[in-house]
């Protein structure tokens, strides 16, 4: 069942919402959707079974009728539940707050674990679950970077949604032509040149996925910025981010560091993390 779309729930609106964004997920790949509890004492079994994932097949039938459906109860601790269960899936979709067996999901490391180790993409929903605007694609051209576009592409033509790629560059990430503790503390560096290499770095990482999704309309954006908040800027108007799990350059470290906390708190809309390698 490796085609299907995994969803935590514990409950909660936050949880309920993912429900919603999983379903419509499930339905435009035409995949059936799992849902995903977990629980660390059994007293929890019951209530949970007969109440809030009764709620959430129901929210799942009312925004795709017909869906097929499959429950999974585990019991254990949120993470390594949804990092077995993420074997099994081709997205994994988690909310932006929760309660219970997943009330910290996105406010500690639960989920940059599952992003950087999981074996599916993992969407966090947050900001507006609805889909609006474009798709937003952080281009930095590593392997996890190309994975990311695979994924980002895949969904605009799904969501019949245009596709912003966004390529963001600085001075900070350039290696030095100096090396030793005797390097001058400022180094001059011809920006024109750096511009055209970030450039042709973005051009390449789109041609391939321009290619095989030639009905997505797609516009490359190359900045000179601030990684962070460029990003979440960007995000404002966009009704996906798709971001590989780790990069190079200005994304070194993305999902294990300031950036990722950023993006995972702080987006106006869904965040999708795709690794490079299972």
């Amino acid at each position: 069942m490796n085609d299907t779309v995994m969803v935590g729930v514990d409950g909660s609106p936050s949880s309920l919402a993912a429900v919603d964004v999983a379903a419509r997920e499930a339905r435009l790949r035409g995949a059936p959707l799992r849902i995903v509890h977990a629980f660390s004492r059994p007293s929890d079994l019951d209530p949970m079974i007969h109440g809030v994932l009764a709620q959430a097949e129901q929210r799942a039938a009312d925004v795709a009728p017909g869906l097929e459906v499959f429950r999974t109860v585990a019991s254990g601790d949120t993470l390594t539940v949804l990092w077995s269960e993420s074997r099994h899936a081709a997205l994994a979709v988690v909310g932006g707050r929760g309660r219970g067996g997943f009330g910290h999901l996105l406010l500690g490391s639960t989920v940059v674990q599952l992003a950087a180790h999981g074996f599916c993409p993992v969407m966090a929903v947050r900001g507006r679950p609805d889909p609006q605007g474009p798709v937003l694609l952080a281009v930095d051209g590593s392997p996890a970077g190309a994975a990311a576009g695979e994924f980002a592409f895949a969904e605009a033509a799904l969501r019949e949604a245009p596709l912003i790629a966004l390529h963001v560059w600085n001075t900070w990430s350039e290696p030095t032509p100096y090396e030793g503790p005797a390097d001058p503390p400022n180094v001059g560096v011809d920006l024109s040149l750096l511009r055209e290499k970030h450039r042709r770095r973005l051009d390449e990482a789109l041609a391939p996925w321009r290619a095989a999704h030639p009905e997505v309309s797609v516009e490359p954006l190359l900045e000179r910025s601030r990684v962070r908040h460029t990003l979440l800027e960007a995000a404002k108007e966009a009704q996906l981010l798709v971001a590989g799990a780790r990069g190079h350059g200005g994304f070194t470290g993305m999902l294990l560091g300031s950036v990722s906390q950023a993006l995972l708190y702080h987006a106006d809309c869904p965040v999708t993390v795709v690794r490079g390698e299972r």
